[in-house]
């Protein structure tokens, strides 16, 4: 699951700790990348990849290694215990700086349907949300979405109550009627409906191309192992074709690899009806160039006015060409 943003001291001084670590520890090796992400069901086509044998026969050799917190990720990352991380691209705008150079290669995926906000049945519009206490995860992609939508209906982002919770707990907290409004996601969205607790005022669907997964990788390991990086990619889009062809094979691999609320390929196939894959041709169109950016770049804008707006961005504004490396996307 997409988890929120921890800003703790212990964090901070972690981060920082594992920095210094990798000016005199080297864990990058020719042929291998490892890769950190959370549970979510659009990363499962790293594990097809990988299960399929697509990027061994290019020579790479990668590890996959499940994170309950993006903030652990970028910590092993910054140490150099891993190569890069799997997340929403609004989430890493908060841990881009000066000392930990990373940058997004290709998108993976965007939330189609499986990210909403769901309300108590006298509740119509976001208008409507003025006042009133909204369960969600601070600091995560809920609270991305949410403010988003805010933003652009030029609602104040104060002008609601958040109730910090998990997006599992937020909606638990509302199906029990303790909130009137809550952020999260599938399934959590389907069993507010079955259980006719309220109703889904709005989903990622309405706004396509906002909530966005993407993989980056370290700044060394893009610049030391090229070849490594090309491979990943080009194993990433032959899985992609295979996972459209072979839909039924190709959830159980996924499931099982993804795993947590995910294990069972019934549930991994629910999920996924929720998401758009994006394949080499999205890739290209939806990143864009240096020079010529693509949709991406509005999204990279958004998330830096966002997350200020909240006092999340320590680091000052990430600009599109200081995360992004569109390099590697025509494999």
């Amino acid at each position: 699951m997409r988890k929120a943003f921890d800003y703790s001291r212990l964090l901070k001084t972690l981060v920082a700790v594992a920095i210094m670590m990798v000016a005199s520890v080297g864990f990058a090796q020719a042929g291998k990348l490892s890769i950190g992400h959370f549970v979510w069901v659009g990363y499962g086509p790293l594990y097809l990849a990988r299960d399929l044998g697509y990027f061994k026969e290019n020579g790479l050799d990668v590890d996959l290694k499940v994170l309950d917190e993006t903030s652990l990720s970028m910590a092993a990352q910054a140490s150099g215990r891993l190569s890069g991380v799997a997340t929403t691209i609004d989430d890493l705008l908060k841990y881009r700086s000066k000392d930990l150079c990373f940058k997004t290669i290709f998108t993976m995926d965007s939330s189609n349907g499986g990210d909403g906000i769901v309300v108590k049945d006298d509740i119509n519009s976001l208008a409507d949300l003025k006042g009133k206490q909204v369960a969600m995860s601070e600091g995560s992609t809920s609270q991305f979405f949410i403010s988003y939508l805010m933003k652009q209906q030029n609602i104040p982002l104060d002008s609601i109550i958040t109730t910090n919770m998990t997006a599992d707990e937020a909606a638990v907290a509302f199906i029990a009627g303790h909130v009137p409004a809550a952020v999260t996601w599938e399934p959590n969205l389907t069993l507010v409906k079955t259980k006719k607790a309220g109703k889904v005022l709005i989903d990622s669907s309405q706004a396509p191309g906002v909530i966005v997964d993407v993989l980056e990788l370290s700044c060394s390991v893009i610049q030391n192992q090229p070849d490594d990086v090309k491979a990943l990619v080009k194993g990433y889009y032959k899985a992609l074709d295979y996972m459209k062809a072979h839909p039924d094979e190709t959830n159980a691999i996924m499931a099982k690899g993804v795993g947590g609320y995910l294990t069972e390929p019934k549930d991994f196939a629910a999920a996924k009806a929720g998401v758009k894959f994006y394949d080499k041709a999205d890739n290209i169109a939806y990143m864009g160039t240096i020079q010529s950016p693509g949709p991406l770049a509005k999204v990279i804008k958004l998330g830096n006015e966002i997350w200020t707006d909240l006092g999340r961005m320590p680091n000052g504004e990430v600009k599109y060409k200081d995360i992004v490396d569109t390099s590697f996307l025509d494999q």
